[in-house]
């Protein structure tokens, strides 16, 4: 089973179909004039949350007050929560916000950037033979391979992201300096629900060593207060703020990976609508010779995730901002923060692997082959029926989504009310079955005669 980060809150929902309408993966149905997943095809790339008018359509996350559990509790943020406060707020504020929020440690998932490429160079002089390697970075992406595009899940490196190399890294350090495993608490900063996803059941591993998931959104709201608060003539304390390289800090945006890629015949390709029109080519073999794909969900990469409160291009304009600078701290001879993980290289390297991604199909007929051969010849006799405009009226938001939701769920055909003029023509349905056909889509208030 899929562990999911989005949730619907059916006392909030109006059925408005938005969400239905959204979904890349037809994951959500209405039944009662409610809104619910079908999760084993939900990849919470969060497309539903986007567009849901009324915010019943949440994202779950971990109680922030677990932090002062441990003792030694590391914030893992990804760079985009820094690209989420104005540029004259200097990190050593924001470290010390943090810190004062009540995290020991705070370390920049990105400093794994380079390991985690060194990773995926590794295997791919390992297996020379599957082109193109698809970037693991992005869970929505490897969820959505898993269940749309199977026959490509071979073709995902099966490299754990950096945020998953750091925790590695981050507990290996304190426990190095004697700190025993129970006091050290490793919290991500996650801009994304299928981030929360990939931690609570992640992928080609049995569990990870993440503690707890925070929103990137509500950590922001708590820091932006607390600095706030601290007052303009706040004098920041002593704050480990070894700065990034200007690659790493741009890893997570659009062309990131690319940029500190070997691969030659390469793309980037974000916004998940993007991404499955290439898939498709792909698939198709309309392309070819390709090396290497950098896929994320969402538009600007991570910086235009669900759970980011500043504008995209704003991140992004000032991520690229904080890069230069760091680029020409580099000409200058500092040496960037990762290069401090270069002294557990090959640990890191041996631990980054994870089992190789499996196929998990939204759409099983049946376990035994020639009966799902018969539901296919049925489904297909189905949509013949319909009158392919995917209304929605049904409750499903293709024709062809609800031929399968008949065969498999057995719901009845008179839920299409198109399929009901039909029936009634045949004399074969009554007024009042069909009225009880619409209550059970959209529920006895919307179906009421005045």
């Amino acid at each position: 089973m899929f562990v999911h980060a989005l949730k619907i809150n059916e006392k909030k929902c109006i059925g408005c179909m938005r969400c239905l309408k959204a979904c890349p993966t037809e994951a959500i149905r209405i039944t009662g004039g409610k809104a619910y997943f079908q999760e084993h095809r939900c990849i919470d790339c969060g497309k539903c949350h986007e567009t849901c008018p009324v915010d019943a359509i949440y994202i779950n996350q971990d109680d922030f007050e677990m932090v002062h559990q441990f003792p030694h509790s590391v914030a893992l943020i990804p760079a985009v929560f820094l690209g989420q406060f104005p540029e004259e707020i200097r990190v050593s504020r924001i470290y010390n916000a943090l810190e004062d929020l009540g995290f020991r440690h705070v370390f920049e998932v990105e400093s794994a950037a380079n390991i985690y490429a060194e990773a995926k160079e590794h295997f791919a002089r390992e297996n020379p033979d599957i082109r193109p390697l698809i970037s693991s970075f992005c869970p929505a992406i490897v969820r959505l391979i898993q269940i749309k595009y199977p026959s490509l899940v071979e073709n995902i490196t099966p490299i754990k992201a950096p945020l998953d190399i750091s925790a590695i890294y981050c507990l290996q350090e304190l426990q190095n300096r004697g700190i025993p495993r129970e006091e050290i608490g490793l919290f991500y900063v996650t801009p994304c629900a299928a981030k929360i996803a990939a931690v609570k059941a992640p992928v080609g591993e049995k569990r990870s060593i993440i503690d707890g998931v925070i929103n990137m959104d509500s950590l922001f709201n708590r820091t932006y207060r607390k600095i706030k608060e601290q007052g303009k003539n706040y004098i920041p304390k002593q704050s480990r703020t070894i700065n990034l390289s200007s690659d790493a800090i741009l890893s997570t945006l659009t062309n990131g990976e690319r940029r500190i890629c070997l691969a030659k015949n390469s793309y980037s390709i974000d916004g998940i609508q993007n991404v499955m029109d290439f898939l498709d080519k792909l698939e198709n073999d309309e392309v070819e010779d390709v090396e290497f794909l950098e896929l994320r969900a969402c538009d600007q990469s991570c910086a235009g995730a669900l759970l980011s409160y500043e504008n995209r291009f704003l991140c992004g304009a000032r991520m690229y901002a904080r890069a230069r600078k760091a680029a020409e701290r580099e000409r200058n001879g500092e040496v960037p923060r990762e290069r401090e993980m270069d002294k557990m290289k090959d640990y890191l390297l041996e631990n980054s692997r994870v089992d190789a991604v499996q196929p998990r199909s939204m759409f099983v007929l049946d376990k035994d082959r020639s009966k799902a051969f018969e539901k296919m010849e049925r489904i297909n006799k189905l949509k013949a029926k319909l009158p392919q405009i995917d209304c929605g009226l049904c409750g499903a938001p293709t024709c062809e989504s609800f031929a399968g939701d008949v065969v498999i769920n057995r719901i009845g055909l008179s839920r299409c009310i198109f399929y009901q003029r039909h029936l009634e023509r045949k004399n074969d349905i009554t007024r009042q079955e069909c009225l009880a056909a619409m209550n059970a889509v959209w529920g006895d208030d919307r179906m009421k005669e005045e």
